[in-house]
């Protein structure tokens, strides 16, 4: 049987492949996946780089490039169409903004809630740190849940948060960790994320979602920001009460 090449659009890598199982890893459980299988080489570089008709409109995304770095946000039916062994919700808060802040997390596996988190205390905090501190214990538990042969994915509410850890720290670390319009605020933190999400990111996806539209697990880490707040917790606790979803909701929303 003669050999076909594979062109990935849009997957953990993009470009044109000779075997089905690499391409495989690259599209398989990754939200948003484009891919194509060609008979020729010719065929596939036509198509990867937007020179053939048929496969023109996804060759010119990938080939025309933007200046401004841009987050796709998901909806709760995307979410529940993803096929994931583990999906967790992250979330941060802060009362007022600067002030008491706090972090949550929703764990769901098979896409049934089984752990809820709260924590990181900050009585002087910041809603992009409370964010962080979320985002931060979220890639902590997707390597443990990695390791455990798991496919995951990360849903987080703030662009700033996913942006400072997937897309912004590449440069910044290339510049030294520094950057021409001034500070990188909460830099310590963002270089242990980065290294983290550095080693997770072939594994694993971080995705945004809109605060406060129905997303279930966005709302569940919601309350748990509240309840970090609100019990001034420095360390990270899993929450001991009933995962009764209806009654969680029904607690006060940040």
């Amino acid at each position: 049987m003669a050999n076909k090449f594979y062109v990935v659009w849009n997957g953990r890598q993009t470009g044109i492949f000779t075997d089905w199982n690499t391409c495989k890893k690259q599209v398989d459980a990754f939200a948003g996946a484009k891919y194509k299988s060609f008979k020729t080489r010719a065929e596939a570089e036509a198509a990867f780089t937007g020179n053939a008709p048929a496969a023109k409109s996804a060759g010119t995304v990938i080939k025309k490039k933007s200046s401004k770095q841009t987050v796709k946000t998901y909806t709760a039916d995307d979410i529940a169409a993803m096929t994931l062994d583990t999906k967790i919700f992250t979330d941060g808060g802060c009362e007022p903004n600067p002030g008491k802040a706090g972090s949550g997390i929703a764990l769901y596996r098979n896409d049934t809630i089984e752990e809820l988190w709260y924590g990181l205390y900050n009585a002087n905090g910041t809603n992009n740190t409370a964010e962080l501190n979320a985002l931060h214990q979220a890639l902590i538990m997707a390597k443990d849940e990695v390791a455990k042969g798991k496919s995951v994915a990360i849903f987080c509410d703030s662009k700033y948060s996913i942006q400072c850890v997937t897309q912004w720290a590449v440069n910044w670390q290339k510049k030294g960790w520094k950057k021409p319009s001034g500070e990188i605020k909460n830099l310590e933190l963002i270089k242990e994320m980065f290294a983290l999400h550095q080693q997770l990111k072939d594994t694993i996806q971080v995705l945004h979602v809109n605060g406060h539209v129905g997303v279930e697990g966005n709302e569940l880490a919601d309350r748990m920001s509240i309840i970090a707040i609100g019990e001034k917790d420095p360390d990270f606790t899993r929450y001991q009460g009933e995962l009764d979803v209806k009654a969680l909701l029904a607690m006060r929303a940040g």
